[in-house]
């Protein structure tokens, strides 16, 4: 006995009078939008058939809109379509409980998007029963009549939790008569014990259409008009052979349109997981089909984004029961996502990323139980490896792996040369319908190696000795041999097509991790690179693999000489970026030690950066600059250990050569020892160079600016130094680009003072010293060796006044010297030009001055604003027009930003990715 669906308008079965005498059975589905009507003619209680006198009947089924399908005038609304659309998918855990559907209602409440579709799967769990509701009824079980009231329970407690009146009556009607009708037709199961699979998706799909109609209410009772949508009127698909489907989106967005216009809403909440055929026959989108639903219904309002909410924090880089260490990706590409999920990461399904590729339409995947946590986005890679100045996430995004595989390797020197033969091996594999996740082949054709699930490889591996049985008994083919107990392990990552070494890092990890590799697999587009281990190796190698490529392997101890303005800005950055520089640059900087002039705080393990302030005060000891190195270098845990010297102490920076001489490396803003005397310069820089320990100084001259990095850059690559030209000091530079009009000097000092630019006393900016000490560090690097002394310097402070007794007094005594400086600026604006205070070295006349010079107007030192600095370099290559760097130079902030950078280049330097 058997049933068949062929299609018939009216869901009826078309049975012959002379066979049964048909009682009918009214079967529907109701929802307040547009109803469905199935209507069965039901042969089950016929007498004839019961006495087996009809041993053979067909149910023609197909469900119809009793709207979309009949020709009549549409209302005039129009379906809205673009970016005011944001479309939301609530899996099965998000509704699982009132109190959850309760939760999303007020999500979609709270979401500010113009117009929202929300689709939302069955209740956590209610899917499965009703897959055992059909198993229990076609084996024959009655226990599936009591199994559906708990079904029905189930849903009536939830809706006398979520509503109330008129809304809790209508529900609870419903799903009764749902329930009636659902009996009827698990009886009609149970008597033919066989279900087809039109009638199974039907009555899977009732878990959907309950809980988008509880939805729906909870939403109305939020206060927000809202319709709900059974997406079987609208979502068209064709089944493949595959069991798999296939939209059709022109016939989808026809009846999207048409439902549209019959029920205008800015809240839709539409059923996941169920369609319908051309033939109106219902079905379901299969495996993950809520998650389709979403992506084919923001395909089709090319809505600006597509959310799935589910119970995780985002996509992990690894499995996190695997790898506890495995982080929350912030963005995946498309194709990332594509490679993820097919070597089984829990991401979405690949077929769920297809209809939102074509309009670039983001996927979100966020917590419903963590709405703080950012989610995962999942969008078209830009092709530029630093988006929205955020520096790059590992080459690798993440790992995945897929256990329980086989390998079958078909080996022979007669498979050289001869066309055809891996056609014929995966032909044979397809008529056992062997699913092949992976594909080895070396170039020599030799032999042909891929990957099946484990439970295949028997029904495989007879196969292809039976297709090749004469290939192996005449000796062109050796073997079929059969390698079981594998797992593939996939690394995952868009960069990694355009990163050398990547493969040669992978395989180093699980070399060093005694793992190894069977087969190894890798497209030309690089976006997976595929290996296969053992399975006892599995988890080993992942976390092998996900450590090499997320967890910190540079580890360097920190050192911080100067807790002031610029060492407790650095702290407090470092702090900031604790928790991506592993993240983002394989680097851990354990901070062992912070230096004052009195106080120094020490620790065994690395500070708590988030309190070093409070610690420092309460833990301090009295400084001791010995047995601070001493503790920060005696780690013998962590190799590599930096002295970052964020004083002006000329004391401080004597100790450099003897650092490192010991192996110490040293970072600093401090320009002491690479202004003061030429001698110890230079004997600390050959010491630097002869050695493998780094000494980076580009603060010194231009804060974050990149001036020492730039000079070095023009001078490795053979270009020759001409002249050095800039505004080196940000308080110098605020001054004179506020000296215009009518406004007096020391008005413009008193005004830059107030505003924090000037050191606490003005003189130590206007003295020129701090330009005349950047002016010979750049004088040096171009290869002069001249000595502070050597430079001439224009001091802005008048001669009276650099014996004032106090900042005060000097403050109050400066108007008396304004005329001078208004007559150099009335001379320069009679000649169209302005005033400014410039460094200058001149390589080819071996000299160097600091000086206030006449600028035109439209020269690039005019054009300056706020307290930025300019430096232009003039060169062989860049005669004609200098090469110039703009930027901040001065301030906590950019200075400790610009050591920071020091760091994280001596990091490189030791191994870190740069």
């Amino acid at each position: 006995m058997a049933f068949s669906s062929p299609i018939s308008p009216s869901y009826s079965s078309h049975l012959s009078s002379k066979h049964v005498k048909a009682n009918r059975t009214k079967f529907s589905t109701i929802n307040n939008i547009n109803s469905f009507s199935l209507i069965q003619r039901s042969p089950f209680l016929n007498s004839q058939w019961e006495r087996g006198k009809s041993s053979k009947f067909s149910i023609n089924a197909a469900v119809t809109s009793k709207e979309y399908l009949l020709d009549g005038a549409l209302e005039n609304t129009q379906l809205p379509k673009g970016v005011c659309w944001s479309v939301h998918k609530f899996g099965g855990t998000c509704v699982g409980t009132p109190e959850r559907i309760g939760n999303v209602a007020e999500i979609i409440t709270a979401d500010q998007s113009e117009r929202k579709l929300v689709v939302v799967s069955a209740m956590s769990k209610v899917t499965d029963m009703m897959y055992d509701l059909i198993y229990k009824a076609q084996s024959r079980d009655d226990s599936y009549i009591t199994a559906l009231d708990a079904v029905r329970e189930k849903h009536k407690l939830a809706a006398v939790d979520l509503l109330d009146g008129d809304d809790l009556a209508s529900f609870l009607s419903k799903l009764q008569d749902d329930v009636n009708n659902l009996k009827s037709m698990l009886r009609a199961i149970y008597i033919a014990g066989h279900a087809t699979e039109s009638f199974s998706d039907f009555v899977v799909g009732h878990g959907e259409l309950w809980s988008a109609h509880l939805l729906s209410s909870a939403v109305r009772k939020n206060g927000v008009e809202c319709k709900w949508m059974d997406t079987r009127e609208v979502l068209v698909v064709n089944p493949t052979s595959s069991n798999q489907v296939d939209p059709d989106y022109l016939m989808s967005e026809e009846r999207l349109e048409k439902w549209y216009s019959k029920n205008p809403s800015k809240t839709i909440i539409a059923t996941g997981f169920i369609a319908t055929t051309p033939q109106n026959i219902p079905t379901t989108l299969k495996r993950d089909g809520s998650d389709f639903s979403a992506a084919i219904m923001g395909a089709l309002l090319k809505a600006h984004q597509v959310t799935i909410w589910t119970d995780v924090d985002g996509v992990y880089s690894a499995d996190p029961r695997k790898v506890s260490e495995a982080v929350i990706l912030k963005t995946l590409s498309y194709q990332e996502a594509w490679e993820m999920s097919y070597f089984g990461a829990n991401v979405l399904h690949p077929r769920t990323i297809v209809p939102v590729m074509q309009y670039d339409i983001p996927i979100v995947i966020k917590n419903i139980f963590n709405l703080s946590a950012p989610g995962t986005m999942i969008c078209r890679s830009s092709g530029n490896e630093y988006q929205d100045g955020q520096k790059l996430e590992s080459l690798v995004k993440g790992f995945a792996t897929i256990d329980n595989v086989a390998l079958v390797n078909v080996e022979g020197t007669g498979m050289a040369g001869v066309p055809g033969t891996a056609s014929a091996i995966f032909s044979a594999v397809k008529d056992v319908g062997a699913n092949v996740i992976m594909i080895s082949q070396a170039s020599s054709e030799h032999s042909v190696c891929f990957a099946v699930p484990e439970k295949e490889v028997k029904a495989v591996a007879d196969v292809l000795e039976s297709r090749f049985g004469q290939a192996l008994s005449a000796g062109r083919l050796s073997q079929i041999a059969v390698i079981p107990n594998c797992s593939i392990l996939a690394a995952v990552g868009q960069r990694m097509a355009s990163t050398p070494g990547v493969s040669a890092t992978l395989f180093t990890a699980l070399a060093k991790a005694n793992i190894n590799i069977r087969a190894i697999a890798q497209g030309c587009t690089e976006y997976n690179i595929t290996v296969v281990v053992k399975r006892e190796d599995c988890v080993r190698a992942l976390r092998a693999v996900h450590s090499k490529f997320y967890l910190s392997r540079t580890i360097i101890a920190v050192g911080i000489v100067g807790p002031g303005l610029i060492g407790g800005t650095l702290l407090d950055q470092l702090k900031d970026q604790t928790a991506v520089l592993k993240e983002k640059f394989n680097i851990d900087l354990r901070v062992m030690g912070i230096t004052g002039t009195r106080t120094m705080l020490l620790s065994e393990s690395g500070i708590d950066l988030s309190r070093w302030r409070q610690l420092l005060s309460v833990k301090g000891e009295m400084a001791d600059m010995n047995k601070f190195v001493h503790h920060v270098r005696g780690n013998h845990f962590i190799p590599n250990t930096v002295m970052v010297d964020c004083t002006a102490d000329s004391d401080v920076a004597s100790h450099y050569f003897g650092w490192l001489h010991r192996g110490i490396h040293v970072v600093t803003p401090n320009k002491k020892a690479n202004s003061g005397p030429l001698d110890q310069y230079l004997k600390l820089r050959a010491l630097q160079r002869q050695s493998y320990t780094h000494y980076f100084y580009e603060a010194t001259v231009g804060a974050g600016l990149p001036i020492i990095s730039t000079l070095r850059g023009l001078l490795e690559t053979g270009d020759k130094i001409l002249r050095i030209e800039g505004i080196f000091s940000g308080t110098l530079s605020y001054i004179f680009n506020n000296f215009t009009g009518s406004r007096a000097f020391s008005q413009v000092v008193k005004e830059a003072k107030e505003a924090g630019y000037t050191e606490p006393d003005p003189r130590d900016d206007l003295s020129g010293t701090d330009v005349a000490r950047k002016v010979i560090i750049l004088a040096r690097e171009s290869g002069l060796e001249l000595e502070l002394s050597d430079i001439p310097v224009q001091s802005l402070v008048p001669e009276p006044l650099r014996s004032s007794a106090s900042p005060e007094e000097f403050m109050q005594q400066l108007p008396q010297f304004d005329q001078q400086l208004a007559v150099q600026r009335q001379e320069a604006e009679n000649t169209g030009e302005v005033l400014r205070y410039v460094g200058v070295v001149d390589v080819v006349s071996g000299k160097g001055t600091v000086e206030l010079q006449k600028y035109s107007k439209e020269h690039p030192f005019a054009q300056l604003s706020g307290s930025d600095n300019i430096i232009a370099f003039t060169t062989e290559r860049y005669a004609k027009q200098p090469l110039i760097v703009r930027g901040p130079g001065a301030g906590a902030e950019v200075t400790a930003g610009g050591v920071f950078s020091d760091i994280l280049r001596l990091a490189s330097y030791l191994g870190a990715p740069s």
